[in-house]
């Protein structure tokens, strides 16, 4: 029963953190707080200053994180799976897979997939594509992408810019992906 209603009050408060932004109920004029029977005295939320708020990971940045797992595994055509190799869409698909997003292998069917997003607006794990569509890879933040290239080659990452005349689009294949400001 007292599990239950802690649970109950770390649900709540997460709740509330998420709703009215992170820190709200504690900065809404606290100006004494006690911890371990010590008095902490702050004006306003001044003494959160320095503290980091993290947000959690979109799906999009979860892919990029395991995807990066497979770097220098080696090309192979129709490749998809990290022991007998990787293609291009064979990677983005089995890394997706992990997160229960099933793709097609095959970039030219994963380019009519979720939604376009324009160039400036790539959020990690957002796919890109180039040659025709007849390449893909996971867009991994800076202007840098995770893939799987050709025959002779392993998966690897490349630049935006390596391959600038040959980009054709992104797609955003999973909801939720859209940058998250702190403070919105």
């Amino acid at each position: 029963m007292a599990a239950a209603l802690r649970l109950l009050v770390l649900a709540f408060a997460l709740t509330y953190s998420l709703v009215f932004g992170p820190g709200a109920a504690l900065a809404a004029g606290a100006k004494q707080h006690r911890h371990k029977g010590v008095r902490l005295k702050a004006q306003g939320a001044n003494w959160l200053r320095g503290a980091r708020l993290v947000r959690p990971a979109t799906v999009g940045e979860r892919a990029v994180t395991y995807a990066r797992r497979f770097l220098g595994v080696p090309y192979r055509w129709g490749g998809a799976s990290p022991a007998s190799g990787f293609d291009c869409s064979g990677l983005v698909r089995y890394v997706y897979h992990r997160f229960g997003v099933e793709l097609p292998h095959s970039s030219y069917a994963d380019f009519g997939l979720g939604r376009r997003v324009p160039r400036s607006a790539l959020v990690p794990g957002d796919l890109v594509f180039f040659d025709g569509v007849g390449h893909v890879g996971l867009y991994v933040g800076r202007g840098r992408f995770i893939h799987a290239p050709h025959s002779g080659t392993r998966v690897q990452i490349s630049t935006l810019a390596e391959y600038g005349s040959s980009y054709d689009g992104a797609r955003r294949v999973v909801a939720g992906a859209k940058r998250r400001l702190l403070g919105r």
